[in-house]
């Protein structure tokens, strides 16, 4: 009877396992948590009509211009807490230990393909933390301002 209970257990456990992988995961990807240093990667957004972001801004409806010091954070992050962060400020540091203020003026839409853990800035942001745009992805951190 002991040899009948092994085929048995064995299937119950592939049971098991298949069922933990078609069930909704909770521990679905999430932006992580802010600190005073946030570990973020940080890309390069046109804010301007026609250029990468797409639309109008999800803050205030409107473009901006690349010259401003402006981003967009991943949903996680700027819907922490409903839309807290639109329009507000947020302090980048980059890895060289410069530092920018920026504001908050869109959505890095996670829904739609964005990692949860991006800021995504102007080139200006870019220019005031001595970085090349071209390099497209670097890290960084970041924290409320």
């Amino acid at each position: 009877m002991a040899n009948a209970t092994k085929p048995l257990a064995a299937l119950l456990l592939v049971v098991v396992l298949v069922l933990l992988q078609l069930a909704p995961s909770s521990t679905a990807r999430h932006s992580p948590a802010v600190s005073s240093h946030t570990p973020a990667v940080m890309t390069v957004n046109g804010f301007e009509r026609g250029e990468s972001g797409g639309g109008a801004s999800a803050c205030d409806g409107h473009f901006h211009s690349d010259g401003e010091k402006i981003v967009a954070l991943s949903s996680g992050w700027l819907r922490l807490d409903g839309t807290r962060r639109c329009n507000r400020k947020i302090r980048i540091t980059s890895r060289g230990g410069r530092s920018v203020v920026a504001k908050v003026v869109d959505e890095c839409d996670s829904s739609r393909g964005c990692d949860d853990n991006i800021v995504d800035s102007s080139e200006a942001v870019w220019k005031a933390l001595g970085l090349d745009t071209d390099v497209g992805r670097v890290p960084v951190t970041w924290s409320d301002a």
